[in-house]
């Protein structure tokens, strides 16, 4: 995959991959979409470090490219994150009674509604935040804020932050991972088991409330 993103390197057809990828797993949660976010950014860097070490570039100009790069991959995830999400909750919005008895027929997703109603209303829609990180999260935020009719005000400002941070942080992973250990499965398999392990914690602290609940 580090050789074929590394083909693509730098060009539109890399931004695109990633962006689709980004836009449909709201809705296939198993799509491998900050994988690809990371080897993309692993590979941007990793191909950059080589061309210094190999001393057929000017390091100025090379030094120029990294920053460059990870901020358009940066604002290419984000935009595809909360593009994704606000097709989601368009079409739980318009669909909502089936989207609302699909979801009530799980505890837990009617639970995690509950809870993203409450927090929205409140102007703490951190947990939309959290669920960007965590497995399945965005799909469940996505669509319970459309089934529950959440005004776009309320949902959208949580949406884009969520965006920006999930792709802030896999990118970082990316671009150090690369950096430090170049172009290689090992740089990314690291980067890749960060991101899992934020998203572990942002689901247990996801879970949090309703353990509280219980006692």
């Amino acid at each position: 995959m580090l050789e074929r993103l590394g083909a693509l390197s730098g060009t539109p057809w890399m931004y695109l991959i990633v962006s689709l990828s980004i836009v449909l797993d709201v809705f296939v949660p198993i799509l491998p979409s900050g994988v690809l976010v990371i080897a993309a950014a692993t590979t941007a860097a990793g191909t950059g470090t080589a061309v210094d070490a190999a001393g057929g570039a000017d390091i100025t100009s090379a030094a120029h490219t990294h920053p460059a790069e990870m901020f358009a991959l940066i604002l290419c995830a984000a935009t595809a994150s909360v593009l994704g999400d606000m097709v989601a909750y368009r079409l739980a919005w318009r669909g909502g009674d089936r989207f609302d008895r699909a979801i009530g027929r799980s505890r837990r997703l009617t639970a995690a509604q509950k809870r993203l109603g409450a927090a929205l209303t409140r102007g703490g829609g951190g947990i939309v935040v959290l669920a960007r990180f965590a497995p399945a999260g965005r799909s469940v935020v996505s669509l319970g804020a459309g089934v529950a009719h959440r005004t776009v005000r309320e949902f959208l400002p949580w949406s884009a932050l969520a965006g920006l941070a999930w792709a802030a942080y896999s990118v970082s992973l990316g671009y150090f991972g690369g950096h430090w250990l170049g172009t290689s499965w090992v740089g990314t398999a690291l980067s890749v088991i960060a991101l899992f392990a934020a998203g572990s914690a942002a689901a247990f602290l996801m879970r949090r409330p309703d353990r509280h609940t219980a006692h």
